[in-house]
C-alpha cells in the first residue's frame, strides 16, 4: 500500500456535527470572529450570509440578497441590521459590529456575543445581556421566496428594580439597505434619493424609480422611525485580501423600535415578494412567523427523512450525514421557465417543482454545467431526491446546442456559454448513476435522440475545437484564449492552465460515455456498432499515448496544441478518472501507481493538490489579487471535491473504508470551522491549509457526502 503522508493526530468528529456552535472564545475574539461566516439560502439562488459577528467582511454579505431573476441577478437589497438594546435604566448595549477603513470596529457588539451555532440549518446568536438576560438571534430564509426573517427572544428575567421601573426595555434595529448586484459596491452620495415609505410597524425601500422594493415588516406595536443616514467607508476585509474594490457606503432608512419581553418572540421581515408580505405586520404578525418557522423545520427533517427512511431519526443516527444533507440542499435551486405574462406584456417566472439546477458555490458563482453534472450524484442520489436529479438532467439536456451543454449561466441572466470540454461527458455520467439508482428507463428513451446527436457532434467536431482524432479514437480540444476543462482560471486575455491537445480525464470521460451508450443502445434494442467500435479503439490507444513509463503516472494532456507527441508530464490530480471512471482502461499495476504517486505528491488533510509541489509552476500559497490567487487556482491549491475520485480509486485497490473515514474526518472539521455548516471551494497547499475560495462550495459538499456513504462501515 502507497503510503499516506502524515495527517498530524486525527480529531474524532465531535457529535456536535448536526447541533453545531461556535465558543465564546471565538466568538467574542473580534479577529477570529470576522474570519467565520454563516449562510442561509432560499432555494432560488438568493441567500443571507455574513461574518458571525455581524459585520459585512464581504460585498457578498447581506441579510437579503434577492435572485431577482432566479437563480441569477443577485441583488443585495439589506446588508445587515445593527441591534441597541435600551435597559428601563436607560443605559444602552450596542450589538453591531462595523469595521471601517481606518480600522475603527465600531460599534463592538463582539463584547457581548457568546455562542454562535446551527439550528438545523438556522444560524442563531446568544448575546448575554448581564447576568439574567441573554438575547437570541435567528436568521433564515423562506424556501422558494426573496424573504428572509430575523428573530430575536430574550430569554432570562428582569431583576425586581427592572421589573418595577416604568420604563421599559427596548429593542433597536438599525437595517442598512443598497441596490446593487452582489460583485459590486456602492459609493454613496446625497444626490441618491432613495423612496422610504414609512407605513408605522413598516418601511418599504427602493434606491430609486424602477428598483426593486424590499418591504421591511415588524409585529404592530413595532413603530419604525424615519432617519436616511449614510455610512462611510465600511471595510470588506476578505475582499481587501482579494485584491477586489475593498469598501462601500451604505444607506440606513431609519429605525425599528419595539419593547423587550422575557419569552416573547420579535421578528423583522425582509422581502421582495410582493404578495406574502400582506400576512405579517398584523395581530397575528408573530403567528405568521411563527407558521414560516415550523414549515422550514418541517421542510429540513423531510430532507433527512428522504436521504435514509430507514432511519427514524438521521440527526442523532449520523449527525455528520444529516449536516450534509441540509448543507446539500442550499446548492440545489431552480432554474425557471421565463415567458410573458399574456395579460400584462411581462416578464413571468414559472417555478416547476422538479425543473433544477445547481449554484456551483456561495457567495459568487452562478449554476454550471460541469458542477452540476458532477455534484448530482453526491447532492441529489445519495440524498434520495431522485425527481429533481431527473428534472436537472432534463434541463441541461433542453440547452444542448453543438453537442455541448452549457458551461454557466452568466449572472445578469444573459444566454448560456459553451466553453466546455467537459460538461456534457459528466452529464452521461451523472446519467448512468440516476439510472442505477431508479431503473428510470423511460428517461433514457427521452434523452437518447440528444445523446446520439452529442456523440456525433464530438467525433464530426463541434465548437471551440472539441473533436475526435480519427487517428487514435481520442478527444482533442482547445482554441487560443479559451479555457475548457475544470482547470479553466482566466486572467484578462491569460488562460491560466490552457491544457489544449488531449487531457487525460477528457479522455477517460469519453470512453466511459462510449462505453454507456454502448450499453445504453443494446437495451433500446437500436445499433450499438459505432460506439462499440470507437470505444475499443479507444481502449487500445489510451493508456498507449497516456502512460508515464519514466514517472509511472499518467501525462495530464498528449499531443499539446495538436503538435503529435509533444507530452505534458506535470503531475495532476486528473489522472485518476481513468481509474475511478472505469476499471479497463489501466492495468491493475498501472492503477496502484497513479494511485501512489497522487497520495506522494498531492494528498493532504484537505483534499488533493492540483499540481505536484516538485513542478516549477507549483504555487505553495493562493492569496494576494485576482491575477496572483488565479495563478495558484490550478497550479497548487488543493482542491476538496477531488478526495471523492481519490476515495473510488482507494477502494478499488485496497478495500479499506476505515482508513478512508479517518482521511475524511479533517475535512468534515470545516464543517464547524470557516462557514457554519458547509464546506469550502479550496484550501491552501500548505499547512494549516486554510480554506479558500468560495466559503461553500457544490461539489466540495457532494463528494464528501458521496465520501461519507461510500467509507460507512
Amino acid at each position: 500500500m502507497a503510503s499516506e503522508p502524515d495527517m498530524g493526530e486525527i480529531e474524532q468528529v465531535p457529535t456536535t456535527a448536526w447541533h453545531l456552535f461556535v465558543e465564546r472564545d471565538i466568538c467574542s475574539n473580534v479577529q477570529e470572529g470576522l474570519d467565520h461566516e454563516w449562510l442561509a439560502t432560499n432555494g432560488l439562488g438568493g441567500y443571507a450570509a455574513g461574518s458571525i459577528v455581524g459585520a459585512t467582511t464581504r460585498s457578498y454579505h447581506g441579510l437579503l440578497v434577492a435572485a431577482l431573476r432566479p437563480p441569477v441577478e443577485r441583488t443585495v437589497l439589506v446588508t445587515k441590521i445593527d441591534e441597541t438594546v435600551e435597559f428601563p435604566d436607560g443605559h444602552t448595549l450596542k450589538l453591531g459590529v462595523n469595521e471601517y477603513q481606518d480600522g475603527t470596529i465600531d460599534p463592538q457588539g463582539y463584547n457581548y456575543l457568546t455562542k454562535v451555532g446551527l439550528e438545523g440549518d438556522i444560524p442563531f446568536f446568544m448575546y448575554a445581556l448581564g447576568d439574567m438576560l441573554t438575547l437570541e438571534k435567528r436568521v433564515w430564509m423562506e424556501y422558494g421566496q426573496n424573504t428572509t426573517y430575523v428573530q430575536y427572544m430574550l430569554h432570562g428575567s428582569f431583576d425586581e428594580e427592572s421589573e418595577k421601573s416604568a420604563h421599559k426595555m427596548t429593542l433597536t434595529l438599525y437595517p442598512f439597505c443598497l441596490h446593487r448586484d452582489h460583485h459590486s459596491t456602492t459609493q454613496g452620495s446625497h444626490d441618491w434619493h432613495f423612496l422610504v415609505k414609512n407605513e408605522g410597524n413598516c418601511c418599504r425601500v427602493r434606491a430609486y424609480e424602477d428598483a426593486a422594493t424590499v418591504t421591511m415588516i415588524a409585529e404592530p406595536e413595532a413603530s419604525f422611525t424615519t432617519t436616511g443616514e449614510w455610512y462611510w467607508n465600511v471595510l470588506h476585509r476578505c475582499d481587501q485580501k482579494r485584491g477586489l474594490p475593498d469598501h462601500e457606503d451604505v444607506y440606513q432608512p431609519g429605525y425599528f423600535r419595539i419593547q423587550l419581553t422575557p419569552g416573547k418572540r420579535i421578528t423583522l421581515v425582509l422581502s421582495t415578494e410582493r404578495e406574502s408580505t400582506g400576512e405579517f405586520g398584523r395581530q397575528q404578525h408573530e403567528e405568521s412567523v411563527g407558521q414560516a418557522l415550523l414549515r422550514h423545520h418541517l421542510r429540513s427533517k423531510q430532507l433527512l427523512a428522504v436521504a435514509n427512511p430507514s432511519v427514524i431519526n438521521l440527526s442523532q443516527q449520523d449527525p455528520v450525514l444529516a449536516r450534509l444533507v441540509v448543507a446539500a440542499d442550499q446548492f440545489i435551486v431552480a432554474r425557471p421557465d421565463y415567458t410573458t405574462d399574456t395579460t400584462t406584456g411581462k416578464p413571468a417566472i414559472h417555478l416547476a417543482p422538479d425543473r433544477k439546477t445547481v449554484i456551483a458555490g456561495y457567495p459568487w458563482f452562478t449554476d454550471w454545467g460541469r458542477d452540476s453534472m458532477i455534484s448530482l450524484p453526491g447532492l441529489l442520489l445519495s440524498t434520495g431526491r431522485y425527481s429533481e436529479a431527473r428534472g436537472l438532467l432534463r434541463a441541461f439536456t433542453s440547452f444542448t446546442q453543438n453537442g455541448l451543454i452549457p458551461n454557466r449561466f452568466p449572472d445578469s441572466g444573459e444566454a448560456p456559454e459553451y466553453n466546455t470540454a467537459d460538461a456534457t461527458l459528466w452529464m452521461f455520467h451523472a446519467l448512468n448513476i440516476y439510472l442505477g439508482a431508479t431503473g428510470d428507463w423511460p428517461l433514457l428513451k427521452e434523452l437518447f435522440p440528444t445523446l446520439c446527436s452529442i456523440i456525433d457532434w464530438h467525433i464530426h467536431g463541434t465548437s471551440y475545437g472539441i473533436g475526435m482524432d480519427p487517428q487514435d479514437g481520442l478527444l482533442h480540444a482547445g482554441v487560443v484564449g479559451v479555457q475548457l476543462t475544470w482547470m479553466d482560471a482566466k486572467v484578462d486575455d491569460w488562460v491560466v492552465t490552457p491544457r489544449h491537445g488531449k487531457p487525460v480525464e477528457i479522455n477517460a470521460l469519453w470512453y466511459s460515455t462510449l462505453s454507456l451508450m454502448e450499453s445504453w443502445a443494446v437495451r433500446l434494442s437500436t445499433d450499438a456498432t459505432q460506439y462499440s467500435q470507437l470505444r475499443s479503439q479507444v481502449r487500445q490507444n489510451f493508456a498507449a499515448r497516456f502512460w508515464y513509463e519514466e514517472g509511472s503516472y499518467l501525462y495530464d494532456v498528449v499531443d499539446v496544441e495538436g503538435r503529435a507527441g509533444e507530452n505534458d508530464a506535470a503531475l495532476r490530480p486528473n489522472q485518476l478518472f481513468a481509474a475511478s471512471l472505469t476499471r479497463d482502461l489501466l492495468s491493475d499495476a498501472q492503477t496502484r501507481c497513479v494511485l501512489q504517486q497522487v497520495t506522494e505528491h498531492l494528498l493532504t488533510p484537505a483534499g488533493l493538490r492540483s499540481l505536484s509541489p516538485d513542478d516549477p509552476a507549483y504555487h505553495p500559497h493562493f492569496n494576494g489579487g485576482r491575477k496572483q490567487r488565479d495563478g495558484a487556482y490550478h497550479q497548487g491549491a488543493v482542491w476538496q471535491w477531488l478526495i471523492g475520485p481519490y476515495i473510488d480509486v482507494h477502494l478499488r485497490v485496497h478495500n479499506d473504508q476505515n482508513a478512508l473515514r479517518a482521511l475524511l474526518q479533517p475535512i468534515i472539521k470545516q464543517l464547524w470551522s470557516t462557514c457554519l455548516g458547509t464546506i469550502s471551494e479550496i484550501a491552501e497547499p500548505e499547512p494549516p491549509f486554510a480554506a479558500a475560495g468560495c466559503f461553500a462550495q457544490a461539489w466540495s459538499v457532494a463528494e464528501i457526502l458521496r465520501s461519507w456513504l461510500l467509507t460507512a462501515e
